[in-house]
C-alpha cells in the first residue's frame, strides 16, 4: 500500500514538474513578442525609459496609423504576399515530383543521388549565399525577383526528403491499378499520390512562404529600395524628419508583420502537425 502511494505520488510530482517546465519555457518564448506587442502602444519616451515599464500610460494608437502613413505598408506587403505564395507554390510541385521520383522509381544511382540531395541540407546557407549572387549578377538578374523563381524551380533538399518519406508509405499495389488504368508515371502522381499527399503539401506550402516572408539577407543583397520586400522597408521606412528612428512605429509595423504568420499557422496547425508526422513514416 505505501509503495503504491509512492507510485502515485512520484507520478504526481514528475507529471507537475513537467507541466512547471513547460510553463517556464512557454514564457520565456513569449516574452519578446509580449513586450513587442506592449511596446506597440508606447511613445518612444516610454520605450526608452529606465526603470523599464511593462504597460504605457495611454495606448498610442496612431502608431499603427502611421505605419501606413509613412510608408506604403500594404503595397509592400502584398507584393511580398505575392513573390512568397508563387515560389512557395513552386517548390512544393517540384519538390513532391523529385520527392515522388527518388521514393517510387529504384534506378541506378538514385540512392546515391538522394545521399547528395540529404547532404545538401547540412550545407549553411551563407555558403551559397554568396556564389549565387556572383552569379545572378553577372547574368543580371539582380534588382529582380527571378532569383526567388529560379530558386524554386530547383526544389528544396528538405522539403524533397519529406515528400519521399510520405510517398514511401504508399502501397504498390495503388501505382498496379493506375497502370491497369493507363495511366503514366506523371498520371499516377498526378492523380494518386498528389491528391493524397495533401498534408504534406500544405506544411511545405506554409515552411516555404513564411521563408520568403521572413527573409530579410536575400531581398537585402538582390532588391533596391523601391522594389524591396517587407523584412528590409521596416528597418528603414520609420524616422522622423532627423532621421532618428521612431521606434514604437516599428515596433507597431512589426507587429502587424507577424500577424499574418500567427493566423496561418492556427488555421493550419493541424496539417502541419499531421505533415511533420506522416513524413516521417519510413526511411
Amino acid at each position: 500500500m505505501d509503495a503504491q502511494r509512492s507510485g502515485w505520488l512520484m507520478k504526481r510530482i514528475s507529471r507537475f514538474l513537467g507541466y512547471l517546465i513547460l510553463i517556464l519555457t512557454s514564457l520565456v518564448l513569449i516574452a519578446p513578442v509580449f513586450f513587442m506587442v506592449v511596446s506597440s502602444f508606447k511613445v518612444d519616451a516610454e520605450y526608452l525609459s529606465f526603470p523599464i515599464r511593462i504597460f504605457p500610460k495611454i495606448a498610442q494608437w496612431q502608431n499603427y496609423k502611421l505605419v501606413f502613413t509613412m510608408t506604403p505598408f500594404a503595397k509592400i506587403a502584398l507584393r511580398t504576399a505575392l513573390l512568397a505564395i508563387s515560389t512557395a507554390t513552386i517548390t512544393a510541385f517540384v519538390s513532391s515530383m523529385v520527392g515522388y521520383a527518388f521514393a517510387r522509381y529504384n534506378v541506378p544511382g538514385s540512392k546515391r543521388l538522394f545521399g547528395i540531395v540529404v547532404a545538401m541540407l547540412i550545407v549553411p546557407f551563407i555558403v551559397i549565399l554568396i556564389p549565387q549572387f556572383i552569379l545572378y549578377s553577372k547574368l543580371k538578374l539582380t534588382n529582380t525577383y527571378w532569383p526567388w523563381i529560379l530558386g524554386a524551380l530547383g526544389g528544396s533538399p528538405f522539403y524533397i526528403f519529406m515528400f519521399r518519406q510520405f510517398f514511401l508509405g504508399f502501397p504498390k499495389e495503388l501505382e498496379d491499378a493506375a497502370e491497369v488504368d493507363g495511366c503514366g508515371p506523371f498520371g499516377i502522381y498526378w492523380r494518386i499520390f498528389l491528391p493524397n499527399a495533401k498534408p504534406v503539401f500544405a506544411t511545405v506550402m506554409i515552411f516555404a512562404t513564411n521563408s520568403v516572408w521572413g527573409d530579410y539577407l536575400t531581398p537585402l543583397l538582390y532588391l533596391s529600395n523601391s522594389k524591396t520586400l517587407l523584412g528590409v522597408a521596416l528597418t528603414t521606412a520609420f524616422r522622423n524628419p532627423q532621421g532618428i528612428e521612431i521606434k514604437t512605429v516599428t515596433l507597431a509595423a512589426s507587429v502587424l508583420y507577424i500577424v499574418p504568420l500567427i493566423i496561418t499557422f492556427f488555421l493550419a496547425q493541424k496539417h502541419i502537425l499531421k505533415g511533420v508526422v506522416t513524413s516521417g513514416l519510413k526511411g
